[in-house]
């Protein structure tokens, strides 16, 4: 069975991952009985919680499990997860399984699909595509892998005509996709525990790019060599769109539009950091190429709010600025400590970062002491393993790590005493960055800063 209509009851195996909820909440919107499993309970799964979607906590079988029927039930898994008795259940008594990628693939196949790749970027550049298609009122569903801050959701549903994706390459998983449209930001080498090495990923991308079965409609950063007829877009070089003349007024950036022909001047645009504004360059060539006129793209990059934990800001009365970015990769967390510094030259700068696999440590490592040696002081967490274990990694942690690092100010703490060492810091700007468990502190650090 492949067509997705067959099926009434959807149960999700890791309800909580970002991609696999954005999905439920999908399936949720157009009339399905959405119900699954997740390991622990978070904010996103107390939300799909509130929106109506049963979820359980506990590896068992149910009786909501037991009532449902192999011939109307799909069950959908993230390859994250590993053997569980739900599972066992489902495959035993042979209900269709299928990964996330495979169920996405097959939405984007009925579909007219924008799908956006690379290492870097394209949650931004996805969100931004979604919330365009949404000012423009087209007939779309937005499938994110982060939450969107104009609607609180890694989903949005306008429509069924057109699928907006993040197109992720761990695993390979954007293979399953059929993209009309696709725009590659970046090809960085990541994931290396998957792919081996550099050359495997490009090729990758490049599989991926072949998908786009017209040239004109892929759309990749310049510099990167993916396919031949592809368009191009650029910030301060001229590419098939770029953007250039920017200027930073207050909290705000400006700047001006290219395409071959034209030039579109004052975009005005809230999301810091270049790497940014090469990110709002992409959605609006692939708006301004399906048709949408530049008034309304216009104005919906000025009402874009960004993703939470990408660069989300908070300003305190004590004049203290809180930033906490999802950043875990040396590129990514170069772009964010490189915009704190443009924007506020002069002030001082903690950094609490929080390393994401060990592997990743362990690759990366120079780079990653190269650019936490440009915070004024460091607090470095230890390594979050995901889904790694640490006895295949002996010598690497964040002691390792913070010895490479030169910086005067700079130790390790565990994640449970960080708020405490915070507190007896010294700063103007903190950053909390990394892509593990380090988002819990934002709450209690944000009740600090309020009150003091």
């Amino acid at each position: 069975m492949n067509n997705l209509n067959t099926y009434q009851n959807f149960y999700f195996v890791g309800i909580g991952g970002i991609g696999m909820s954005a999905l439920a909440r999908y399936f949720h919107s157009i009339g399905g009985n959405v119900l699954g499993y997740d390991k622990t309970e978070t904010k996103l799964t107390n939300a799909l919680k509130s929106e109506g979607i049963k979820i359980t906590f506990e590896d068992e079988i149910s009786d909501e499990i037991l009532n449902l029927k192999k011939e109307n039930t799909l069950v959908i898994y993230t390859p994250a997860i590993k053997k569980l008795e739900i599972l066992d259940f489902f495959t035993e008594l042979n209900f269709t399984i299928y990964k996330r990628a495979r169920v996405l693939g097959m939405i984007t196949d009925h579909t007219e699909c924008i799908a956006i790749a690379g290492t870097h970027g394209k949650t931004t550049t996805s969100s931004l595509v979604a919330h365009l298609s949404k000012v423009a009122n087209l007939p779309f569903s937005g499938f994110l892998g982060g939450i969107a801050e104009n609607f609180k959701s890694n989903f949005i549903f306008n429509g069924n005509e057109i699928s907006v994706v993040e197109a992720d390459e761990y695993d390979r998983s954007f293979m399953n996709l059929k993209p009309d449209w696709a725009v590659i930001t970046s090809m960085d080498a990541d994931h290396l525990d998957i792919f081996g090495d550099k050359e495997t990923i490009e090729k990758s991308f490049r599989d991926f790019g072949a998908l786009v079965p017209k040239d004109n409609q892929l759309f990749i950063r310049k510099g990167i060599d993916i396919k031949r007829g592809a368009k191009t877009y650029a910030v301060n070089e001229e590419a098939d769109f770029y953007s250039n003349n920017l200027r930073i007024e207050g909290d705000l950036i400006y700047f001006d539009f290219h395409t071959r022909t034209e030039k579109i001047t004052d975009f005005v645009w809230e999301i810091p950091g270049i790497h940014n504004v090469e990110n709002a360059t992409a959605a609006i060539a692939i708006m301004h190429e399906k048709g949408v006129d530049f008034e309304t793209i216009k104005k919906g990059i000025q009402s874009f709010k960004g993703i939470k934990r990408r660069y989300t800001k908070h300003n305190f009365e004590s004049g203290k600025h809180y930033i906490d970015d999802y950043a875990h990769h040396p590129t990514e967390l170069n772009a964010v400590i490189g915009s704190i510094k443009k924007f506020y030259p002069h002030q001082k700068l903690l950094v609490v970062f929080q390393p994401h696999l060990f592997s990743r440590t362990r690759d990366f490592v120079n780079d990653f002491a190269k650019n936490l040696a440009e915070a004024d002081e460091l607090i470095l967490l230890d390594i979050y393993p995901a889904r790694e274990l640490q006895e295949n990694f002996e010598g690497i942690n964040s002691n390792w790590l913070l010895e490479k690092i030169k910086l005067n100010k700079k130790e390790v703490s565990s994640l449970n005493e960080a708020l405490d060492k915070i507190k007896q810091k010294d700063f103007d700007i903190l950053l909390t960055v990394g892509a593990g468990n380090i988002d819990t502190l934002s709450d209690p650090i944000i009740n600090w800063l309020s009150t003091n």
